[in-house]
């Protein structure tokens, strides 16, 4: 059911594991679709960030299931119906054909939907362990959310610098 689960919501712990188990669905999906993004970049910097990230990204997948240990509960997925859609229009991308640089500026804005998704479940994770009492579970969690707004700012940083300027200059030459 994504983002509250199938499971009743009877307690901000239940919200949490709720949570946990969306992120790491989430999370696993973009570690499997990760490879194909990498592929589509004709930046090698575009290719270098994307690739940081998907390491980084199965670093996550395995401190999730560290969480799923220190709450006592099993490593379970609950389908993340937003990342499963952020995807989707990720692969759409992937298989449109155009200016190299148009579709490297059309991959750095699909993967900051997914980093922009994350950051936000990742906070809103963070914040209800710190009211659970899970102090080792929220600092687990604000580590990696503590990554992702690095992997967007460094997205942001690429397209500002240097691939956005590139793709705009696709539309002077055609």
């Amino acid at each position: 059911m994504g983002f509250f689960g199938n499971d009743k919501l009877e307690s901000m712990d239940a919200l949490l594991l709720s949570q946990v188990k969306d992120l790491y669905d989430a999370e696993s999906r973009i570690v499997s679709s990760m490879p194909d993004m990498i592929e589509k970049a004709s930046c090698q910097k575009l290719k270098a960030a994307l690739t940081s990230h998907m390491t980084e990204s199965a670093e996550h997948v395995t401190r999730l299931e560290e969480i799923f240990s220190l709450l006592n509960e099993d490593s379970k997925r609950e389908t993340c119906k937003a990342t499963k859609g952020l995807l989707d229009e990720a692969a759409e991308t992937i298989s449109t054909d155009g200016d190299p640089d148009v579709l490297d500026a059309a991959l750095i804005a699909a993967a900051q939907r997914i980093e922009h998704y994350e950051i936000s479940a990742y906070g809103s994770a963070k914040a209800f362990a710190e009211k659970c009492g899970q102090d080792q579970v929220a600092r687990l969690l604000g580590q990696t959310l503590a990554e992702e707004h690095n992997a967007d700012k460094i997205l942001s940083h690429l397209a500002s610098t240097s691939i956005n300027n590139k793709a705009a200059a696709a539309n002077l030459s055609s």
